[in-house]
């Protein structure tokens, strides 16, 4: 049987059931990464554990989220994680070393490897061909201490590429028009893979700007082969020793196809709101434009950096418009100097920043009131910049210049010649930032640095046999991670202290939540399509559950916040009919007797009794496994794990 690339590499790390999609199967996870945002979390759940050291082959810490140092809470999470890492044998890169993303990549990265990371846009490790997978916090935690990560064996969407990008047109054109045909929704369940002539053309980091945002498809990962472009790549980071080529067998069977032309691209730009508001630039010129960021995890390298460099060469910014660079990594930066980049910039007018996500994810960089901004970020959910009502347009670097040289949504065409950027044969780069692990008998001497912000992991108990609650929220279709629990430098610097940052649950959508959640001892939620897409922020759940939330009912739920909240004990029930979502009303009371049992005896739909003046019943679907409804039972996975593991 001819096999795909994605079907290649599962079944090498397969060590729980097979290849069979929609089936669940467990396989070994060779690195995982954290960032500051989740890795807190992440760390403490470890520690909840009780294991001396981790089980991978490899893992990474990387503070690269919570940059800013307005007060002590982000600079004592720094430390926190820092001792973590020495305490149980993991990297740790330190702030403004970068991206987790580009450095794992430029670093650590290797084909062929198993990869699962605190983060969803892990999946640009697919660049590499790595199966790079985004998750909780947990499942992070579990991975680093030696447990199979479980997951619904995708299906694989093949997309090839055929062509060569023309100038003025880059890879973020090739994700915006995959984005434009499919949707947020559209690589649900499916592990993307490209292939064909085209994939020649694209120099690694090009298809790592592909891979990071197939996250927004809803994708489980993307992928590419490695080939003499990803050999190319190792090579000038010196690491070409972990080269290894891999490809899907000639003639290997998708679930599903679509091929794009890479000559037939034009540049797009995603309108504000959603990351698959995609239009042709051309098609909206001369939209006043107030900010431009470049950088963050999704245009990160030094091409992306170079062109604008080079584009900006004899020019200056637009009067009174901001210029700011966010380099993915040290790495790009110290080799964007090196040639010249640096002063190219800086004479035009931009602001270069310290390696960082900031304001991607809300970090700063907040555009002003009204106006609008042109951004190379993966993101553009309403009011995740920082400013509520913004006007975040997601671009390639180069329409982003072009809007930063005139002032005004331009397509880069209109430029003139492309500037030719020629990749150095040898990076610059300095391992010696990154603080490696001890030596296994140095670690149990560590001690991790805490303050009272950081909290432990707090204790959740059993599902009760019943459930009686208030529908306490009732929200339309793609509710984001942002609309539970927002990110911004006001909030996420309590993300190591769960009571603190549950106060500031579903803050975007109704400010007396948390407030109404402790009056009415938890309730439940009611959600339409894709509910929880967006980050793999796992705080997302834990906040909900630790104000007593126990149940949530959506049309749908994205795969990573779904995994959440039966972590986290939080049973998520979806429509049998979805017409039944219009009979719920806020405020409505809703009992679901004998929960506990219907999960025990594993049947697959349950009815809920709505208590309005003429009951209602409506039947709700139970999607979930055996290690799912085990999970929720005992109040959570780590309640599970525990156990097991005090019996070995």
């Amino acid at each position: 049987m001819k096999k795909t690339l994605s079907q290649k590499i599962f079944e090498a790390h397969l060590v729980d059931g097979d290849w069979i999609p929609g089936a669940e199967a467990g396989i070994t996870i060779d690195q995982t990464l954290t960032q500051d945002a989740t890795g807190t979390l992440c760390y403490l759940e470890l520690e909840a554990l009780g294991i001396k050291s981790i089980s991978t082959e490899l893992s990474a810490s990387y503070v690269d989220h919570n940059l800013l140092q307005t007060d002590f809470k982000n600079a004592d999470d720094h430390r926190y994680l820092m001792t973590s890492a020495m305490r149980y044998g993991i990297y740790f890169s330190p702030p403004g070393n970068g991206v987790s993303h580009p450095v794992h990549m430029e670093r650590f990265g290797a084909p062929g490897k198993t990869l699962l990371g605190s983060d969803s846009h892990t999946s640009t490790a697919g660049a590499l061909a790595m199966i790079g997978i985004g998750a909780g916090g947990l499942d992070v935690a579990l991975a680093m201490a030696g447990e199979p990560f479980f997951l619904h064996i995708p299906r694989v969407f093949g997309v090839k590429l055929t062509g060569r990008l023309k100038p003025w047109v880059s890879a973020k054109d090739v994700i915006l028009e995959m984005l434009r045909r499919h949707g947020v929704k559209g690589g649900v369940g499916y592990i993307i893979e490209y292939f064909g002539p085209g994939v020649r053309s694209l120099s690694a980091t090009q298809r790592a700007t592909i891979t990071n945002m197939g996250a927004e498809l809803g994708a489980t990962t993307s992928l590419f082969p490695s080939d003499e472009g990803t050999r190319a790549f190792l090579r000038r980071q010196g690491r070409e020793k972990v080269w290894a080529p891999l490809s899907a067998d000639r003639g290997a069977r998708y679930d599903k196809v679509d091929e794009i032309d890479l000559e037939k691209l034009e540049p797009l730009v995603a309108l504000p709101g959603s990351p698959d508001n995609v239009v042709p630039v051309s098609k909206v010129p001369g939209i006043e434009v107030a900010q431009v960021i470049i950088g963050s995890s999704v245009n990160f390298s030094y091409r992306d950096l170079m062109i604008v460099a080079k584009t900006l060469q004899g020019k200056t910014i637009h009067p009174g418009l901001s210029l700011e660079i966010n380099p993915g990594s040290r790495n790009a930066l110290e080799n964007v100097e090196r040639a010249g980049g640096t002063r190219l910039l800086t004479h035009a007018g931009a602001r270069i920043n310290q390696s960082g996500c900031l304001g991607c994810i809300g970090m700063g960089q907040a555009p002003a009131t009204g106006t609008v901004s042109v951004r190379t970020f993966p993101r553009n959910f309403t009011g995740r910049s920082g400013t509520e009502e913004d006007k975040v347009y997601l671009a390639s670097p180069e329409t982003a210049v072009a809007a930063a040289i005139t002032g005004r949504l331009t397509d880069p065409r209109t430029l003139g010649a492309f500037p030719r950027v020629q990749e150095p044969k040898k990076y610059i780069y300095n391992d010696s930032i990154i603080i490696p692990p001890l030596p296994p008998k140095e670690r149990a001497k560590v001690k991790i640095v805490r303050v009272p912000n950081i909290t432990p992991f707090p204790d959740f108990p059993p599902l009760p046999k019943s459930f009686r609650g208030t529908v306490l929220l009732k929200m339309g279709d793609n509710i984001t991670t942002d609309h539970i629990l927002p990110a911004g430098n006001r909030i996420l610097p309590f993300r190591s202290n769960i009571a603190g940052i549950s106060r500031f649950t579903f803050e975007r959508l109704d400010k007396t939540f948390a407030e109404r959640c402790a009056s009415s001892q938890g309730g439940l939620v009611v959600g339409g399509e894709n509910y929880g897409q967006g980050s793999s922020r796992e705080h997302a759940a834990i906040a909900p559950r630790f104000l007593g939330i126990r149940v949530k009912i959506a049309k749908s739920f994205a795969r990573i916040h779904k995994a959440n909240l039966i972590n986290m004990g939080i049973v998520p029930l979806t429509f049998s009919d979805p017409k039944d979502y219009e009979k719920i009303k806020q405020d409505d009371i809703i009992s679901l007797p004998s929960l506990a049992k219907t999960l025990k005896q594993g049947k697959n739909e349950i009815t809920a009794l709505l208590e309005k003046k003429t009951p209602l019943k409506i039947t709700l679907n139970i999607n979930l496994t055996k290690r799912d409804r085990e999970s929720i039972l005992a109040g959570g996975l780590l309640n599970v794990v525990k156990k097991k593991r005090s019996h070995r």
